[in-house]
């Protein structure tokens, strides 16, 4: 299982729930994360450089990649809210090559929306699709890869702003039930990004996991080289495996 983001955190936000579960099912978790958020704002924490609130940052998905216990950590350090700027191309070829090394059977990344409209959110997710579509040509045709999107459709539920209007379409979900805690706890380990936390999951660094929901949510796009068109609404998504 191979999930790309682009900050320290996108994974907690995103899957914490999916990956502890995936990891005591006895599934390999790696994860790719694109920069090292050093825009990001430090909570309590104060810096003297962008340099010591990278090292900080990064300290802190290890933390969480503990927690969740993600068996591989990628680093790929491009500068925070510079991905949009990015040739696609060697960005996509970047991701390809982690692909290849990897090999895994399942690769999952943000929808196209990017969930909040980060533009770093948006250039992961077009990247790692170029990616896995490229990738595809040098995997046995009978071992293809499962590419989806991962979605938080209720992260905005106790926020004031709202995010993106035209937003894909979810065609499945994973329960975590028995594992919101995971989920909880890694979100604590980013104490530098406590403004994003208590927006989207109020109560959560003071260890109160209630407003973390059952379910964390996906689309399927690519199955055995083919793009999937989904028809699935909201209100009849099924639980589902990723692998």
């Amino acid at each position: 299982m191979l999930f790309v983001f682009a900050h320290p955190d996108d994974e907690s936000f995103a899957a914490g729930g999916t990956i502890a579960k995936l990891h005591h099912l006895g599934h390999e978790v790696s994860l790719v994360c694109a920069t090292s958020g050093c825009k990001g704002r430090s909570g309590e924490f104060q810096f003297n450089s962008r340099e010591q609130l990278i090292m900080h940052r990064e300290e802190e998905l290890r933390e969480a990649s503990s927690i969740l216990r993600i068996s591989n950590l990628i680093l790929y350090r491009f500068a925070d809210g510079t991905l949009i700027e990015q040739d696609i191309d060697l960005l996509a070829n970047r991701i390809k090559m982690t692909i290849l090394d990897l090999k895994p059977d399942v690769i999952l990344t943000f929808p196209p929306d990017g969930v909040t409209g980060h533009p770093d959110h948006i250039a992961i997710s077009r990247a790692t699709e170029k990616a896995v579509i490229s990738a595809e040509d040098e995997y046995p045709s009978s071992q293809l890869p499962k590419f989806f999107y991962t979605s938080i459709p209720h992260y905005y539920d106790h926020c004031q702003d709202s995010g993106p209007q035209n937003r894909c379409l979810i065609t499945g979900k994973v329960d975590i039930s028995d594992y919101r805690i995971h989920k909880g706890q890694a979100l604590q380990a980013h104490k530098s990004q406590v403004y994003s936390l208590n927006r989207a999951y109020p109560g959560v660094m003071q260890a109160d996991f209630t407003v973390i929901g059952n379910y964390e949510y996906y689309t399927l796009v690519r199955a055995n080289g083919q793009a999937i068109q989904s028809t699935t609404a909201l209100n009849e998504l099924p639980t589902i495996d990723l692998v």
